[in-house]
């Protein structure tokens, strides 16, 4: 895992041995980073000054998304576990694991949690969100969120108590004390995270399948506009946001062509995969300035 400076652009470091990693969340009141690793099934946890390893935590197979719950104090990850997905709680100052939830989805994808003890979890293949509560570790409610179909990236605002959930083509906003959904909003396909900054009322949508961010204005709780689509890099579907600078960042490495198949592979199954893969060849570290109303 790379570490960039957010002011430069440049790599200040690398976090080395973390096969298959798939997310990172930073607790800097405890100074440690954690990394959801599927390759071998654990979560790494560094020192954030030093990047230095400090523990290998074996949770289990299908880890995938991760998040800091800061009202609770818990790392929390979602992992496409067979022969149900699950959700895992790991306190962040030790690294132990305190606590598994099972969901009702083998792909539970991104998590929020609303500082009132719950945490909100889209289900990718039953177009759902789930409750869990923090204090029992037991799913409270199941909230179904036609039209989005493929739930991933998830964000929460307190002050209109809203979740933003990013689909395909459909992205949805649900009423938390309801579990209603109250507005949809078009944007493109491949969306695999959501970027919510709470000062400028603006939602960001990452479009791999187009290589464009759809930023979106809440002009009231159920209430919203697109006010821009950002061309960022063909495949960029993950995206952060810094509520200070109000600027988002976008990644994506970029690959060269793809192997020719051996001369008795047999063909590839249509519609499974995304097939072969080049090797990569570049990275692209994509910012979307957050000077002046819009971007």
């Amino acid at each position: 895992m790379m570490v960039v400076d957010g002011a430069s652009g440049k790599v200040v470091g690398d976090i080395a041995n973390l096969p298959g990693v798939h997310g990172a969340a930073l607790v800097t009141s405890a100074g440690h980073g954690f990394t959801t690793n599927s390759g071998d099934q654990t979560v790494t946890m560094f020192d954030l000054k030093t990047l230095a390893v400090l523990r290998q935590i074996k949770v289990g197979p299908g880890l995938d998304g991760i998040m800091y719950d800061e009202p609770d104090d818990k790392i929390i990850l979602t992992n496409h576990s067979r022969p149900i997905g699950t959700l895992t709680a790991i306190d962040p100052k030790t690294g132990d694991i305190v606590a598994t939830v099972e969901l009702e989805d083998t792909a539970p994808e991104g998590a929020a949690a609303d500082g009132e003890g719950r945490i909100f979890v889209n289900n990718e293949t039953r177009n759902t969100i789930q409750v869990i509560d923090a204090k029992t570790w037991k799913v409270t409610a199941s909230w179904p969120l036609a039209p989005c179909d493929g739930p991933t990236g998830i964000a929460y605002d307190k002050a209109s108590n809203r979740i933003f959930s990013g689909c395909s083509k459909t992205s949805v906003v649900v009423d938390a004390a309801t579990g209603k959904v109250v507005a949809s909003i078009p944007n493109g396909t491949r969306v695999d995270a959501m970027g919510w900054d709470p000062g400028r009322k603006l939602m960001f949508i990452p479009n791999g399948g187009e290589g464009t961010v759809t930023v979106v204005h809440q002009d009231s709780p159920d209430k919203y506009s697109v006010v821009a689509t950002v061309t960022t890099t063909p495949g960029a579907k993950t995206i952060a946001v810094d509520p200070v600078t109000h600027n988002a960042y976008v990644f994506q490495p970029q690959r060269g062509p793809a192997p020719a198949p051996a001369a008795d592979a047999p063909p590839p199954a249509p519609g499974r995969g995304r097939g072969p893969q080049g090797p990569i060849v570049a990275a692209w570290f994509v910012v979307i300035k957050g000077a002046g109303p819009n971007p």
